[in-house]
């Protein structure tokens, strides 16, 4: 397996890299269609992962920007001529797990497990080692007190995996808005999710928040950070830049407000805030981030 180099973290403006990152999964393996769409059903549903994620490797390379997509073990089986697209264009490439489980409906022996089939199947396809981990709707929280042991244990270098928010689906409210070290016995960092701090409120900017919220919050979210000497972390989909996506009519209705509104807009809105700030690979924004920790 080649090594992947970590590009540098010093952005060529002078101004603070801060990570850019893709959820990759198809439009009916996210979180608000779970209860909707059964696993089972997953291969018979028209895919639309590959062309999506095509899309922003091109928007990317627009901008000339690197970035880190946390794929789903599934998706690199099916499609691993796409994660060697993703390696060669020299993006990183980093779990999301197999299938989107949350991370909190497992126990460790099942969440190790799970690990190992996603990050088998990365490293197969992608060519390149793999060790760096985000958590499926960013389900560790309270309720996960094995899952940073289990990556330790597994020689993961990072995890982007805690959201320092309350949200129906997700939220660990008490966490560190920075990068931490959540073992005392390991160099494990975890690099929680961007929010912006607002009255003492902590509110969420990236995915769908960007899509629905004026940019000018994320904008107002990355300087924050950025000023107290920290690097942003924002996320998105590729399924989000797809309006022509199928329709799932059985979705509540929250859901689909949340999945479907703009995504029209997607794509002009991430090249404005491409333009406005510095980003690159996480791998690299954990290295900085991770020499400034105790």
């Amino acid at each position: 397996m080649r090594p992947d180099p970590v590009s540098s973290a010093a952005a060529p403006t002078g101004r603070p890299l801060n990570g850019m990152s893709v959820d990759v999964e198809d439009w009916f393996q996210v979180g608000a269609f779970e209860r909707v769409i059964d696993k089972g059903d997953w291969d018979r549903l028209p895919a639309r992962v590959e062309q999506n994620s095509d899309a922003v490797l091109a928007l990317f390379a627009e901008s000339g920007v690197k970035a880190t997509f946390f794929t789903l073990g599934w998706v690199a089986h099916r499609y691993p001529a796409l994660i060697r697209r993703i390696a060669d264009a020299g993006h990183e490439i980093a779990s999301h797990g197999w299938d989107h489980q949350r991370v909190f409906t497992m126990d460790a022996a099942t969440f190790r497990a799970d690990l190992l089939r996603a990050r088998t199947a990365l490293e197969d396809a992608g060519g390149q080692a793999v060790t760096g981990y985000r958590a499926p709707s960013f389900s560790i929280d309270t309720r996960t007190p094995f899952a940073h042991a289990e990556l330790a244990a597994a020689g993961y270098a990072y995890s982007s995996s805690v959201a320092p928010v309350r949200h129906d689906h997700y939220g660990w409210r008490e966490a560190p808005r920075y990068a931490f070290r959540p073992l005392a016995d390991s160099a494990l960092v975890e690099l929680p999710v961007t929010v912006a701090k607002i009255g003492g409120k902590h509110l969420a900017t990236g995915g769908g928040f960007f899509r629905l919220l004026p940019a000018a919050l994320t904008d107002f979210a990355v300087r924050q950070v950025n000023g107290a000497g920290h690097a942003a972390m924002f996320y998105f989909h590729p399924w989000e830049i797809d309006p022509a996506q199928p329709r799932v009519a059985a979705a509540p209705l929250r859901s689909k407000i949340r999945h479907y509104s703009r995504l029209g807009a997607m794509a002009g809105k991430l090249r404005g805030l491409i333009g406005r700030h510095d980003w690159g690979r996480v791998d690299a924004v954990v290295a900085r981030e991770a020499a400034a920790l105790p």
